[in-house]
């Protein structure tokens, strides 16, 4: 066990005025000599939160440029990832003049880069114009180009006489398509009828004719289908973006991927860039996979890389492989056709992982970058792509839920990675009416799916031609009509003035999401290791996670890493620390008890190593996953009758006998709490315990209410005592009241829906509170009772001693009423980035929505309402609560004149009992808005039909006294 010493915890708390200070961070984390007091107090850029930057190409003004840089980095921002996005714009954007990697576009690029060197900020780069990643070098017949298997189809009776030519291709070639391949003609028996919406054949009757072959049809309807190759001429999307155009390159082949770094060292790096890149580069980034054809994604080398990997040929198995339209036209018995699909999905997955992925990652570092990839879109092994990277990205607008997390970040955990990323904060038709309310309450739930890095969505450039106020939106109108996704963050909106509030949120929890590695209690065993499905961990979802525990995802590639290692019954000990490994049937294919061969050594080599597995249900009819090789099927059953005999293995009937036969296993969960909707993350650095701790949902459409409960954390050195870290205003606070139980230290948390909070453990002092019927806290190192209520209250300490405190009369809470309001109205100016703004003043008597205030109804600015309370003789140990009741979005509050620190968006009770005083306190509290209800009447053919948003300070708000005293 690490004991931690006063002397490595207290660092620079003094100058916080903090009674103490977490432990330094690792070097990869920490500037030297920061510890982490300091480090918490104010972050920096390095753990702050990116956005992405839409560029209209090159078609920008270099001051400008410059200018968003240092609008992103004023507001707390740490990096950009700049994309040719521009799916609203309809009018030319000149890509021959200004496109990808033209002359005024990369001047724009170096422009960003300089200015970026100098605000301590990191640019990304998009490996290509938009997505899919594409290059103008190449046409759709070239060996790079990306790839189609189109299949044709004629049906014959019994006794025709065939000898050609081909079927063509049911799926006409895309234009700029010239080359078509036939790849091989086959004959089939069809079951059953040629209408149906996939036809039947027969496998053994599957033969392949030979060049030029006469062939006469045996009795019954029979199915010639030929194969052709040829390019998808798939272009990325909301093109042109280059002249001549560019088309996307073969994901699977090093061909393809030799064709961006050529572009790249032909044309994107030049000197300037080159060397701006190593000082202040970031990630070079590749979107999500989405290779869409109507087709067959498809690789040249593909059958014999299949025969290489799979151990087969894939020829026979042609006719259930070909798609159209997303479906497959052909299939085979159910159980040949599944496997034989699970091994062509399988090698496409490992062509992509060698002769892209890694290529590109090597790239990336000999630039001093490193590489930064959304892995899904195809049934690739995700798990594995995670483990590969320098950092996987997930998003919050495609993923289902949140286990789409967990499967990159089990990833990223055992192939000792520290970031997964996130592509945040879209939301369907959220444009110009996105609130940070929702974007908290949504990487809430993100960051306990294990994701430490949000790259927002989005920041967009000032204008583009046809811009409409209040500026260029990358997707709003989106494609033309519709109100579109994503916001465009920036001065355009009045919520900017408050967002460095809100970054230093992002950067304080993402510091702590970073620190030294996460642990996870279990690991499920995944056949597959995509992402991007919905598809999780039932029992996990459903009562694993309601009460404590957590989990995580491996694939077979995972087994055989470096960190795969048992030690202590724990698999990868220096990373995740799995106590058990669950192992169930193939949750893709209904369950099937499926595994390969060298799958089910690893296993039985990890449970004699002592890790504890439990095994779902009766594996006595394992089979081999895919295409069963000869004697497969029977080593499976030997290597599963041998793990299920082993001291530290337990058979449940179904997944409902997980949690007994983790019982009888004696693994325990890290942290433990009566039935709830909290989610954690569990960081262990070098012995230091870190909870973040949210009120979380699952999926995006899942409603959940506010707790208020016990939870009990693991804390490796029982001499630790629990660490309040507030993300708002960087303060780190020793938790007044709590209770220890060996290793377990059981505190209370209060927190509303998409809520979270941050916990760390460190060395005591003076002792705690561990029953009270008051609040109790610390305050500047001295253990305090908090009430609203006068009379006597009873505290437990830590030494066992019961204390009675007794509190004086507290004032009745002061309800407000009556406000001046001042309301900046911004409104369209002369151009499409001017904004003018109004003022509207108004007396209220009470608090109401802008919607119900007719001179507001279609205002969106900025709103400051002002209040006075007269409070006496207002005495020392007197403090009082800001309640602001209902307030949409953002906020801010000064007390007689002086500003306070951040608060919580989504808890809007405010402590401003250090600045008041006796008599008249002037409180004043000014809200932001979207620019939904002003565009409503600006732009009705585009954002009309959304309803109003209910702006404003809504309340009720008061102020609750309260009387704070020592403890003694």
């Amino acid at each position: 066990m690490t004991r931690l010493t006063r002397r490595t915890f207290l660092g620079a708390s003094a100058a916080f005025g903090l009674a103490a200070a977490l432990p330094s961070i690792p070097p990869a984390l920490a500037a030297p000599g920061r510890p982490f007091a300091q480090r918490f107090a104010t972050p920096g850029t390095d753990t702050a939160a990116k956005f992405r930057w839409w560029w209209p190409h090159g078609l920008v003004d270099l001051r400008e440029i410059a200018r968003e840089v240092d609008q992103i980095a004023d507001a707390g921002f740490g990096g950009v990832e700049i994309q040719d996005v521009h799916h609203s714009v309809r009018a030319d954007l000149d890509p021959a003049g200004h496109g990808w990697g033209t002359p005024a576009w990369l001047a724009a690029v170096e422009t960003a880069l300089r200015r970026a060197k100098d605000r301590h900020l990191r640019v990304d780069l998009a490996l290509g114009p938009c997505w899919p990643t594409a290059v103008p070098t190449i046409t759709p017949d070239d060996p790079a180009a990306c790839k189609e298997l189109a299949h044709g189809v004629t049906y014959v009776q019994g006794g025709t006489v065939y000898s050609g030519p081909p079927p063509a291709a049911v799926e006409p070639p895309e234009e700029g398509v010239h080359k078509q391949d036939l790849l091989a003609v086959q004959v089939a028996k069809v079951i059953g009828s040629t209408t149906a919406a996939t036809v039947t054949l027969d496998p053994a009757t599957v033969r392949t004719l030979g060049d030029g072959e006469t062939w006469t049809a045996p009795e019954g309807t029979w199915a010639v289908i030929a194969y052709w190759l040829r390019g998808s001429a798939q272009q990325p999307e909301a093109g042109p973006h280059t002249e001549p155009a560019s088309y996307v390159v073969d994901h699977f082949s090093r061909a393809g991927v030799q064709a961006v770094i050529d572009v790249w060292n032909s044309v994107i790096l030049t000197p300037a860039i080159r060397r701006l890149l190593r000082e202040t580069g970031g990630d070079l980034f590749e979107d999500s996979l989405e290779i869409e054809t109507e087709a067959t994604p498809w690789t040249p080398d593909h059958l014999a890389e299949f025969r290489r990997r799979a151990g087969y040929d894939l020829l026979p198995y042609l006719p259930v492989i070909v798609q159209r339209n997303e479906k497959y036209p052909f299939t085979f018995d159910a159980e040949t056709t599944n496997h034989v699909r699970d091994d062509h999905n399988q090698v496409l997955s490992d062509l992509y992982h060698d002769n892209h992925l890694l290529p590109l990652r090597d790239f990336a570092h000999s630039l001093g970058m490193i590489l930064r990839v959304q892995p899904y879109g195809l049934p690739t092994d995700a798990i594995r792509s995670a483990a590969l990277l320098d950092v996987p990205e997930s998003e919050s607008l495609g993923f289902k839920n949140l286990d789409d997390y967990r499967v990159l970040a089990s990833g990223r955990d055992m192939g000792e990675r520290q970031l997964l990323s996130c592509e945040s904060a879209a939301y369907a038709n959220g444009a110009y009416s996105t609130t940070w309310d929702k974007v908290l309450q949504t990487m809430g739930s993100v960051f306990a799916g294990g994701v430490n890095q949000a790259v927002l969505h989005g920041f967009s450039y000032a204008s583009a031609p046809g811009a409409a106020w209040p500026g260029f939106a990358a997707f709003s109108p989106y494609n033309g009509n519709g109100i579109g996704y994503a916001e465009a963050w920036g001065p355009r909106q009045p919520t900017w003035g408050h967002v460095p509030g809100i970054a230093g949120w992002f950067a304080r929890t993402q510091l702590v999401l970073r620190a030294g590695v996460q642990k996870t209690d279990i690991a499920f065993f995944r056949q597959k290791g995509w992402t991007s499905t919905g598809i999780g961990a039932p029992w996990a979802t459903n009562d694993g996670i309601p009460v404590g525990w957590t989990h995580g995802f491996l694939s077979e590639a995972m087994l055989d890493l470096p960190s795969a290692v048992v030690r202590d019954g724990r698999l990868a000990p220096d990373g995740p620390a799995y106590k058990a490994l669950v192992l169930d049937g193939d949750i893709f294919r209904n369950k099937e008890h499926t595994l390969s061969v060298h799958a089910a050594r690893r296993l039985l080599d990890l449970a004699r190593a002592g890790l504890p597995i439990v095994v779902v249900g009766s594996w006595t009819d394992v089979h081999a996953a895919g295409i069963a090789l000869p004697g497969e099927n029977d080593q499976l059953r030997t290597l599963l009758a041998q793990l299920a005999a082993l001291p530290r293995v337990r058979v449940a009937t179904d997944a409902n006998g997980i949690p007994g036969a983790l019982a009888d296993l004696g693994v325990t969960r890290d942290v433990e709490y009566d039935r709830s909707t909290i989610m954690t993350v569990h960081r262990v650095e070098d012995g230091v315990d870190y909870y973040y701790v949210a009120n979380a949902r699952h999926a995006e459409n899942r409603r959940i209410t506010a707790v208020d409960q016990d939870v009990w954390l693991t804390s490796r050195d029982r001499s630790a005592v629990p660490y309040l870290l507030d993300a708002w205003t960087g303060r780190v606070e020793r938790i007044g009241r709590f209770e220890r139980a060996g290793d377990r230290v059981r505190v209370r948390v209060a927190l509303n829906p998409g809520q979270s909070m941050l916990v760390g453990f460190g060395p005591g002092g003076a002792p705690h509170a561990t029953a009270s019927d008051g609040e109790v806290r610390f305050d500047g190192g001295k253990l305090v009772l908090r009430a609203t209520a006068a009379g006597a209250y009873s505290t437990t300490l830590s030494t066992g001693r019961v204390v009675r405190t007794t509190v004086d009369a507290v004032p009745a809470p002061v309800p407000l009423t009556a406000w001046d309001l001042e309301v900046e109205d911004w409104q369209p100016g002369a151009t499409p980035t001017e904004t003018v703004k109004t003022t509207h003043r108004l007396s209220l008597t009470a608090l109401a929505a802008w919607t119900a205030i007719p001179e507001l109804q279609d205002v969106s600015g900025v709103g400051r309402y002002r209040t006075t309370v007269d409070l006496g003789s207002w005495r020392p140990g007197l403090g009082a609560y800001l309640e602001l009741g209902e307030v949409f979005d953002t906020y801010r509050v000064k007390v007689n004149g002086r500003a306070l620190p951040p608060a919580d968006v989504l808890d809007p009770v405010v402590d401003v009992g250090p600045w008041l005083r006796p008599g008249r306190n002037s409180i004043e509290v000014e809200v932001a808005t979207t620019l939904l209800n002003r565009l409503r009447v600006s732009n009705p053919a585009v954002f009309g039909i959304a309803t109003r948003q209910a702006y404003g300070l809504v309340g009720p708000a008061r102020l609750v006294p309260y009387r704070q005293e020592e403890i003694r």
